[in-house]
């Protein structure tokens, strides 16, 4: 018996085994054990035989040392395993501690945070969607407006007010608390469009300087009908404004600023997926919203203005969503304990535009990222808005046209839901590569058809009759097709292959990249799409005008794009393989500890090193006969 125990290196009984008495953890807990004077390192070995690797009772390793005496005890020493001596000084309790209360496998604190914040995003989308739609409504198809306002509009007053609207809240940011920089943001949109429905919308005649507007139109000409109908409509701009930032300031920066503050990174990977989902479920019940009080216009009597009933009752809603959105963030703020954070902060590169270019210039794979980055921008916008256009050609009311808009927000909603199911076994069946050329290919493909239609819809005629179609309404249909699809592919696709992106790369370029991308590609995609337009309808005079000459600049966009995707994906494989290699590398480095037997025929430890838990030298150890050798 003894042979099979000394080959096998089993721990065995000593030869004269003597009691050991337990004693209850201190009030002190683990931290009073080993913090109260004595360290690891210091700790004496103990007069009691301890557990060793030796079959003959003689002492090869000792496994218990003492522990410091609790107060008001004298003289009295409790053993303790080294074992856990060692776990312990790595953060791990010494004994079980009770487990908190738990639901459905998830602790009751967890959901004192998950269902308050997914309830607050609910709220928040609920809202954007009703928003978005609504702007939408209101500056294309109100009296001597068009689509044509859209790209003038997000240049020069929604990107000013952006940049203005950041500036002030970085000066507040720095004088208020943040619970009282929350509800000094947010209060003043859900105040602006309650008094919108009921009190802007219905005396914007008065206020609206119609006659001057038809003047300066006389006098430029038609070209300059998305300029002047920004004067023209002023309130229902504003109105524009205030939905894009609702959606860019309390949806990115005051939510999710801050879940990021109350939860935990453990929290966030398990959880934050789910509010991706629960976007989506928002954006279907909002657009059945819309859909809905749009509808009223049938229901009322002539001479009502069915619009302004119907916006009344959304922004009614907008309203009681935001006040319940002001509600969750109180509740939270009172009876969610916050997470205690490292006081270690991330140095994060301040990059100036040019700093930004130099280093976009300087690096493929960042100037291909920035690619895919600034085409999407550029050719989703080049697309809505003449699809807008020809959407007011066909639904000429503002009910109609919204209610189309939420039938639209409706299947976004939809096609995104699956879109995000379907994600994971994209990437796992196909790769990087695959998941990251969908989306241009769905952009380029439905762009084809949508430009198609518009330009060669005469010849189309009878054949779209058999359907019941016209060549607009087909447009229509088409060009909702590309949007409800290159969204879909966006949330779910582009937007996790982006990110992915970065992973592989070293620290510097990660950063800086990230940096650059965000103060360059971010704004000129966005912005990039309404300057080309605005360059075509000043040029040819109006959108329409200038319909096949945006086609021509969305298919080189587009096969940029490809492109660059492609070129992307063989480095991005480049790198993962290398990192792959450096890890095998790093896990064939390792030396193993292996258990054999010496001349004595006791078992001890072959390996280059000795591992030491407690922390002390191995070298000095092994130098003095009276240490024990810890395991």
């Amino acid at each position: 018996m003894e042979a099979v125990l000394q080959t096998k290196g089993l721990l065995s009984l000593p030869s004269k085994p003597k009691t050991k008495a337990f004693y209850p953890l201190p009030l002190g807990g683990l931290r009073h054990r080993f913090n109260s004077g004595h360290s690891l390192n210091t700790l004496k070995p103990n007069l009691l035989n301890g557990l060793s690797l030796s079959s003959n009772g003689f002492q090869k390793f000792q496994c218990f040392t003492t522990k410091p005496q609790l107060f008001g005890q004298k003289n009295r020493f409790f053993p303790i395993c080294k074992a856990e001596a060692a776990a312990a000084a790595d953060g791990q309790p010494l004994f079980a501690e009770k487990e908190p209360p738990k639901f459905m496998g998830i602790e009751l604190v967890t959901l004192k945070k998950i269902i308050p914040l997914g309830a607050m995003f609910f709220c928040i989308l609920f809202n954007y969607t009703i928003l978005r739609d609504t702007k939408d409504v209101l500056v294309v198809t109100a009296k001597g407006s068009s689509a044509e306002i859209i790209p003038f509009l997000k240049t020069w007053v929604n990107l000013p007010m952006a940049i203005g609207f950041m500036l002030l809240y970085t000066k507040l940011a720095n004088v208020l608390s943040k619970e009282a920089l929350f509800y000094t943001v947010i209060l003043p949109f859900i105040a602006f469009f309650g008094a919108f429905g009921f009190v802007l919308y219905p005396l914007s005649n008065y206020f609206h300087p119609t006659a001057f507007a038809d003047k300066l139109l006389n006098s430029l000409g038609p070209r300059f009908l998305g300029p002047i109908a920004i004067l023209r409509i002023w309130s229902f701009c504003l109105f524009y404004v205030m939905a894009e930032l609702w959606g860019s300031v309390v949806v990115s920066v005051l939510f999710w600023g801050f879940a990021n503050q109350i939860t935990t990174v453990d929290e966030a990977k398990r959880f934050y997926p789910l509010f991706g989902l629960g976007a989506n479920v928002a954006l279907i019940f909002s657009g059945r919203t819309v859909k809905y009080f749009s509808s009223l216009r049938s229901s009322l009597g002539p001479g009502v203005d069915g619009w302004a009933i119907s916006l009344k009752a959304m922004m009614s809603i907008v309203v009681m969503m935001g006040g319940a959105i002001c509600f969750f963030y109180w509740w939270v703020n009172r009876n969610v304990p916050l997470p205690t954070r490292s006081q270690k902060k991330k140095v994060k590169p301040n990059m100036t535009t040019m700093e930004s270019l130099k280093f976009l210039v300087s690096s493929k794979y960042i100037r291909n990222l920035a690619t895919l980055v600034v085409a999407y921008g550029i050719s989703i916008n080049l697309v809505e808005v003449t699809w807008k256009s020809k959407l007011k050609a066909q639904f000429p009311s503002p009910n109609e046209y919204s209610s189309f808009m939420g039938d639209f927000s409706t299947a976004t909603g939809i096609a995104t839901f699956v879109m995000m199911l379907l994600s994971q076994w994209i990437f796992d069946k196909y790769g990087w590569g695959a998941a990251a050329k969908i989306t241009p290919t769905v952009l380029l493909l439905t762009g084809i058809g949508f430009f198609s239609l518009i330009l060669f819809g005469a010849p189309l005629a009878p054949a779209l009759a058999k359907f019941g179609m016209t060549p607009l309404l087909a447009a229509v249909y088409v060009g909702a097709m590309q949007n409800i699809f290159s969204k879909s592919a966006k949330y779910s696709l582009f937007d996790p292959c982006k990110e992915m992106a970065y992973i592989p790369l070293d620290e510097e370029t990660k950063v800086k990249g990230k940096a650059a991308i965000d103060v360059v590609c971010n704004p000129l995609g966005k912005s990039g799409g309404a300057l080309i337009q605005q360059f075509m309808i000043l040029t040819f005079g109006s959108l329409a005008s200038s319909t096949p000459y945006l086609g021509g600049v969305l298919l080189v966009i587009v096969l940029a794009w490809l492109g660059a995707a492609k070129s992307l994906d063989g480095q991005f494989t480049t790198l993962r393989r290398e990192e792959e290699l450096e890890k095998e590398m790093e896990r064939a480095s390792l030396k193993i500890p292996v258990v054999s037997q010496n001349e004595n025929g006791n078992s001890s430890l072959s390996s280059g090193s000795s591992f030491n838990p407690a922390g002390g030298d191995s070298t000095s150890a092994s130098s003095e006969p009276s240490s024990p050798r810890s395991l």
